[in-house]
């Protein structure tokens, strides 16, 4: 029995692994045919940029969301070639927190973050680009906390490092982790149901950031 439950949690593993990887690969091609054209704005990331339905949340049919679930920094690179040749107006990234979850340093996110931007400087030079902050996560009480503790810790110095790298570059960092931390540093349990995730609430308060920058 023990080993039937063995490998059906093997196979529930590796099935969702498998999932994952064919979601990411279905929404690149789809990324691929799908034109950015130069009065774009675009958001660019993750699972948390992925959940937004942005252009209704600024009521702006300029907007286009380009977050894969589960993406982090190394393979969004893979993927930019159809939003560079775009040259969009804007250009709003999040990305890290799966880099700094699967166990990479926060070395290998800012090369990446800044590869990203050399790429767009040198070859859609008018696109504004706003780098936003890794967002914090709460593991208190809520499912994944075991987990989370390892890598939370460094989410405010790789934001430090992401703050420094974009005046570095010279383009516009955004602190949304401000918004969303409760007074512990966690993210406010009045934003997420899972602990990493948004809910309705959480974006709303992202956008607020934001908003001045989006139009």
């Amino acid at each position: 029995m023990k080993r039937i439950l063995i490998l059906f949690t093997a196979l529930l593993v590796a099935g969702s692994v498998f999932a994952q990887s064919e979601y990411n690969l279905r929404k690149r091609t789809l990324f691929e045919v799908l034109p950015v054209l130069s009065s774009d704005i675009v958001f660019l990331g993750n699972s948390i940029t992925d959940g937004c339905e942005w252009a209704e949340l600024f009521n702006n049919r300029h907007i286009k969301n380009r977050g894969i679930s589960g993406d982090r920094s190394g393979w969004l690179l893979e993927r930019l070639d159809p939003i560079i040749e775009g040259h969009p107006k804007k250009l709003f990234l999040m990305i890290g927190i799966n880099d700094l979850i699967s166990g990479a340093s926060p070395d290998e996110v800012l090369a990446n973050i800044g590869w990203l931007i050399d790429r767009f400087q040198a070859e859609s030079r008018w696109t504004k680009i706003y780098v936003q902050s890794i967002l914090p996560v709460n593991g208190v009480d809520l499912p994944g906390y075991e987990r989370r503790k390892a890598y939370a810790p460094l989410i405010v110095p790789t934001n430090k490092r992401l703050e420094a790298l974009c005046d570095e570059k010279g383009v516009t960092y955004l602190n949304v982790w401000g918004a969303l931390a409760d007074e512990n540093g966690n993210l406010d349990k009045r934003y997420t149901l899972d602990g990493l995730h948004l809910k309705g609430e959480g974006y709303l308060a992202w956008r607020d950031v934001i908003k001045p920058h989006v139009k």
